[in-house]
């Protein structure tokens, strides 16, 4: 969206001053409405230095939920939702945020629905903030709506940070045990080799095997290092295809412990995320079809879409569920009682409440659980790099005593 600096006169005096509008004219109005005589104009022009630029979501979660906790707030307080967005568009801290409202506003401003303004940033609003405000506008409760989607977020967001927070500890000290075999075998036992070359004797099996994989760190590190790059290049490009990302989620499923773990964080996310579109109105079909589409897991959105099929032919939503493994019984059979009596979106929300909880207890189990693990494997990693050096030092020793 373009930058205007402006010189201009208001009750107080001149004043400067920058201002971003759609167009020069744009500018122009709403320095008007603020009581500002514009005595001259100019565009900033955009380069590379200034221009933004966004990996991924452009805007922070905290800042979006923030936003539409405000938003609630000023529409429950009869703010009208132009004005609203003005207000909102120039308090956020996000500049990509606000680049958008300040759009999203002169859309408003032209006769747009909010569901419509906002449909033209998919990066920033959602397919499914989309359509739970097409249903808040239709019943008008957007400031429900607002609230449900925040706390949507917000819960989305603490799942997700507790799995990367139970699956950072043992990556960091695995990186650290790596780290420390490099040293000793690249920095520490080649000191030695030319000692225990010197000793002529028969060295221990153990002394063989570390100076051999010394060697081979020496010659070949760049091969080592060139086989991890390219593992965790190949993980990427592995997820960006639909087909390979089904069989690397279905192995993550598979996994010992880990696999627990992330079969019920995607369980809390995917209960939840329908249980609030079910809630703010959103038709079962298309709200399936927003969940499956925002779905992490390949195998769970497979799993999602033969339910959505199995609702077309007339048939049980939990029908496909109860024939596939990532879904438990528990599931399933609060889903049928939640169909049956009319109250899918209240039983959702109790599925997403007990697996969030499952979730938080699992992570402490597992934080408990590798520590320990971890601590014991680098230990023994060193220590065995530790006895092969030793061993033939006391062997020398006693060589020389005799």
């Amino acid at each position: 969206m373009p930058k205007f600096k402006y010189v201009g006169r208001d009750k107080s005096g001149k004043r400067d001053g920058s201002v971003i509008s759609s167009s020069r004219r744009e500018a122009f109005i709403k320095l008007k409405e603020e009581g500002i005589r514009v005595l001259q104009m100019d565009e900033v022009p955009e380069s590379i230095f200034t221009k933004d630029i966004a990996i991924g979501n452009p805007v922070k979660l905290h800042d979006f939920v923030v936003f539409l906790r405000q938003f609630s707030t000023l529409i429950r307080a009869g703010v009208p939702v132009v004005e609203a967005t003005n207000v909102l568009a120039h308090q956020t801290e996000s500049k990509a945020l606000q680049r958008s409202l300040l759009d999203v506003e002169e859309d408003l401003r032209q006769g747009n629905a909010l569901s419509t303004a906002t449909a033209k940033y998919p990066k920033i609003f959602s397919n499914m903030f989309v359509n739970m405000m097409k249903a808040g506008e239709a019943s008008g409760a957007i400031d429900d709506t607002l609230d449900r989607l925040a706390t949507q977020y917000e819960k989305q967001h603490e799942t997700k940070q507790k799995i990367i927070s139970a699956l950072t500890y043992p990556l960091v000290l695995g990186v650290i045990a790596i780290a420390v075999i490099i040293f000793l075998l690249v920095g520490v036992v080649p000191t030695f080799v030319a000692m225990f070359s010197d000793f002529g004797a028969q060295l221990p099996l153990i002394t063989r095997f570390v100076l051999g994989s010394s060697e081979w760190m020496q010659a070949y590190w760049w091969l080592f290092i060139s086989l991890i790059v390219l593992f965790i290049v190949g993980i990427f490009a592995l997820r960006k295809q639909k087909q390979s990302k089904y069989y690397l989620d279905f192995f993550l499923l598979r996994m010992p412990i880990f696999g627990k773990l992330l079969q019920k964080a995607s369980i809390a996310r995917l209960t939840r995320t329908l249980s609030s579109l079910l809630s703010s109105s959103v038709p079962i079909l298309q709200a399936i079809a927003i969940v499956e589409k925002i779905a992490e897991n390949e195998v769970i959105a497979r799993v999602l879409q033969e339910s959505r099929d199995s609702l077309e032919r007339g048939e049980s939503l939990t029908t496909p569920m109860k024939n596939h493994w990532a879904f438990p019984p528990l599931v399933t059979q609060m889903i049928s009682i939640g169909e049956s009596t009319g109250s899918l979106d209240a039983m959702l929300d109790k599925i997403a409440e007990f697996y969030e909880k499952e979730v938080d207890n699992a992570t402490d189990r597992l934080k408990s659980l590798i520590e320990p693990i971890m601590i014991v494997l680098l230990a023994t990693i060193v220590g065995t790099i530790v006895t092969a050096i030793l061993v033939p030092m006391f062997d020398i020793f006693n060589h020389i005593q005799a």
